[in-house]
C-alpha cells in the first residue's frame, strides 16, 4: 500500500511495479537476443559480440558441458575474471539446470578447496594460470573435470588460445577445443524460475564466508529493476545503454548489476577483466560508456587521473556508487571533474547486499539527499525495526534494516540455522531479510545507513571477514592472540589492521610484522590481508573474556581524531 511506500512519490517515470517473466536466466537472455539480435551484448578488449552470437556461444558451451556430463542439479565452480568465458559458461550451465558457484580467480588453494567442498562442485572453469591451485586440491574435493582457458580464448584470433596438452592431466579440458568441437545439441533442462541458479559468497553473522543461494527469479527481477531504474530514472534513455563492467563477476555487484541487468534489458557491457584507474580512464575515453557504477575508491582514483581529467565526459548519463560509504569529498570532486569536461552527472549512492543479489536501493537522480542511500527499487519493500524485534521503528529512529521482495535469497547453503536467523516471517505474512545493518528512514521513505551489526570490514568495496583473518594469524606458531579491525581510511574506506600478542614479545618489530603479513598473503586474497600490524602485550577483554574488538576500534578512531585524520566512514 502507498502509505507503506512513501518513496513512490520520487519515482518519476519509473514504474511502481514490473511484470517479470517466469523463466530461467538462460530463457530470459534468449528473449533479449530475440528482441535485439544485432545489438552488441559485450565488448571485451575490442572484440565484440552481438546478442545473436552471444546466444549461439552459450548454446555451443552448453552442448560441450552436457557432453562432459554436466546435468541438472550439478554444481560448477566458475573462477574467472570479468570475461566472455565466465559469462558464457554461467548462462550455459543454467540452460542445463546446473548451479554456478562463483568465486574469485585469485583465491588460494585452501579457499578453493572450501568452495568446491561446500558447493559440491564436480566441474570448474578457471584460467590456465591457476591450474596448479586446483590440481593441489583435487584429491580432497569433489572436482572431476577442470576446464582451463586462456584470457584471450574468446577472441576471434586463435593465435593466443589455450593450448591442449600443456597440462597432461586427465581431468583437464580446454575451453578453445570444447567451443570448436561438434557435440550433440543439448536439450534445455526442465528448470523452474524459483529453482536455485547460482551461489555467491558473503559473510554471515559469525563473519565466516557463506554460500548465498540465489534463484533464477532473484537474478531476473533484480536485473530488470536496476535496468528500468537506470533507463527511466535518469529522464529516459532512448539509445542502447552502455556500461563499463568494472566489478568482478564473482561479486553480486559485478554479476547482478554490471552484467545480468544489462542483458535483461538489451544493454551493452564493456567487460573489464582487470581494474586500474589508468585502464578505466582509457576505456571511458575510447568506449564512451553511458553508465559507470563502482565503489568510492574507483571514483576517487578517476578524479585524480590525468587521462580522465582531460577526457570528453559528455557521454556519461548516470554514475552510481555502492558497496562502501561514499565520502562527500569524493562525490563532489568527481562531479566537479565531470562538469569541467562537458558532462553533468550526480554521483548517487545506493545500497545492496549479496543476500538480495546486490543493489536494491538507489537515490533518485533528481532528488538527492545528503547521507542517504536512496529508496527501494520497484517491488522491493524495506523497513527499519527495533533491534532484536520485528517491531517497526518510527521515522528517524535507528534500528535494523529489513527488506522483502523478489530479489531476496533462498537462504545460506548448508546452513538452515543461520538462514532462520536472517529470514523471518513477520506479522504481515511476508518473509523479511534481516540485514544486520543499522539504518534509519525519514518520513519520505529515504533510507540512511548508520553502521553494521555484523562484524565485517569493507575495504575498497570488498568484504573482509575479521574472524577469517584472525584464524590465519592464529595458525602462525609465534602468535598467542590476534584481533583484526577496520580502520577508517580516506582511500580504502576501511583499512585492515591486526593487533597481535606474540608468544615471545621480545621478537616484536618490523621484520616480524612483515613476516606475519606475508604469512597471511600466502593464505588469503590480497585485500583480506592486514596492511598494518601492531604488537601488544595484551588485548582488551569483555566481561565474559572475549577480545573486545570494539575497544580497539574506538582507540584507533580516537588516534585519528587527535591527528585530525578522522573521516568518519565507520560512523561509529
Amino acid at each position: 500500500m502507498y502509505e507503506k511506500k512513501p518513496w513512490l512519490q520520487f519515482y518519476g517515470d519509473v514504474p511502481q511495479s514490473l511484470d517479470y517473466p517466469r523463466v530461467t536466466m538462460y530463457e530470459a537472455l534468449m528473449q533479449t537476443a530475440a528482441r535485439y539480435p544485432q545489438r552488441l551484448a559485450f565488448d571485451f578488449m575490442d572484440c565484440t559480440s552481438t546478442y545473436e552470437q552471444f546466444a549461439k556461444d552459450i548454446d555451443t558451451c552448453s552442448n560441450a558441458l552436457a557432453a562432459l556430463g554436466l546435468k541438472k542439479g550439478d554444481r560448477i565452480t566458475i573462477s574467472m575474471p570479468t570475461s566472455p568465458q565466465g559469462l558464457i559458461c554461467f548462462y550455459a550451465a543454467n540452460k542445463l539446470g546446473a548451479v554456478s558457484s562463483m568465486i574469485h580467480p585469485l583465491s588460494t588453494a585452501t579457499e578453493i578447496a572450501y568452495y568446491l567442498n561446500i558447493s559440491k562442485s564436480r566441474f570448474a572453469l578457471t584460467l590456465d594460470t591457476f591450474y596448479d591451485k586446483f590440481r593441489e586440491v583435487k584429491d580432497t574435493t569433489p572436482l572431476e573435470t577442470l576446464i582451463l582457458t586462456g584470457i584471450f580464448d574468446s577472441m576471434a584470433s586463435t593465435e593466443k588460445a589455450g593450448t591442449n596438452g600443456r597440462h597432461p592431466d586427465p581431468m583437464v579440458r580446454w575451453w578453445h577445443s570444447l567451443m570448436t568441437a561438434n557435440y550433440a545439441e543439448a536439450l534445455k533442462a526442465e528448470m523452474g524460475t524459483d529453482e536455485l541458479a547460482a551461489i555467491l559468497y558473503s559473510g554471515g553473522t559469525t563473519g565466516v564466508p557463506k554460500g548465498i543461494m540465489l534463484s533464477n527469479y532473484n537474478f531476473i527481477t533484480e536485473g530488470m529493476m536496476v535496468y528500468e531504474w537506470w533507463c527511466k530514472g535518469v529522464g529516459g534513455i532512448d539509445e542502447q545503454p552502455v556500461i563499463l563492467a568494472i566489478l568482478p563477476i564473482f561479486h553480486g555487484f559485478g554479476l547482478g548489476i554490471c552484467c545480468n541487468a544489462m542483458f535483461m534489458g538489451g544493454g551493452q557491457c564493456i567487460l573489464v577483466p582487470q581494474f586500474t584507474p589508468e585502464i578505466v580512464a582509457d576505456l571511458v575515453v575510447k568506449k564512451r560508456p553511458s553508465f559507470l557504477t563502482g565503489v568510492p575508491t574507483l571514483y576517487d582514483a578517476l578524479s585524480t587521473n590525468p587521462v580522465f581529467q582531460g577526457a570528453d565526459l559528455s557521454c556519461l548519463k548516470t554514475t552510481t556508487c555502492g558497496a562502501d560509504t561514499l565520502p562527500r569529498a569524493v562525490k563532489e570532486r568527481f562531479e566537479d571533474v565531470v562538469r569541467k569536461q562537458g558532462g553533468n552527472v550526480t554521483l548517487i549512492e545506493g545500497y545492496g547486499l549479496t543476500e538480495a543479489v546486490t543493489g536494491i536501493m538507489v537515490t533518485p537522480i533528481h532528488a538527492y539527499r545528503e547521507g542517504s542511500v536512496g529508496v527501494p527499487l520497484p517491488d522491493m519493500l524495506a523497513k527499519v525495526v527495533r533491534i532484536g524485534t520485528m517491531e517497526e521503528a518510527a521515522p528517524g529512529e535507528e534500528g535494523e534494516l529489513c527488506v522483502s521482495g523478489p530479489a531476496v535469497m533462498q537462504g545460506y547453503l548448508e546452513n538452515p540455522g543461520e538462514t532462520a536467523e536472517v529470514l523471518k516471517k513477520h506479522a504481515d505474512g511476508r518473509i523479511w531479510l534481516h540485514t544486520g545493518d543499522i539504518f534509519s528512514m525519514d518520513k519520505d521513505g529515504y533510507f540512511y545507513f548508520r553502521l553494521r551489526l555484523k562484524r565485517m570490514i569493507k575495504s575498497s568495496g570488498m568484504n573482509v571477514y575479521p574472524a577469517q583473518v584472525e584464524d590465519i594469524l592464529y595458525q602462525h606458531p609465534d602468535v598467542a592472540a590476534a584481533c583484526v579491525i577496520g580502520v577508517p581510511d580516506e582511500r580504502q574506506v576501511e583499512r585492515v589492521k591486526a593487533f597481535v600478542v606474540l608468544k615471545d614479545p621480545k621478537t616484536a618489530g618490523p621484520e616480524k610484522a612483515d613476516a606475519l603479513i606475508n604469512f597471511c598473503r600466502d593464505r588469503l586474497i590480497k585485500w583480506s590481508c592486514p596492511r598494518e600490524i601492531e604488537f601488544r602485550n595484551s588485548l582488551p577483554l569483555t566481561r565474559v573474556g572475549k577480545i573486545a574488538f570494539n575497544e580497539l576500534e574506538k582507540e584507533e578512531i580516537a588516534k585519528l581524531k587527535k591527528d585530525g585524520k578522522y573521516i568518519g566512514n565507520k560512523q561509529a
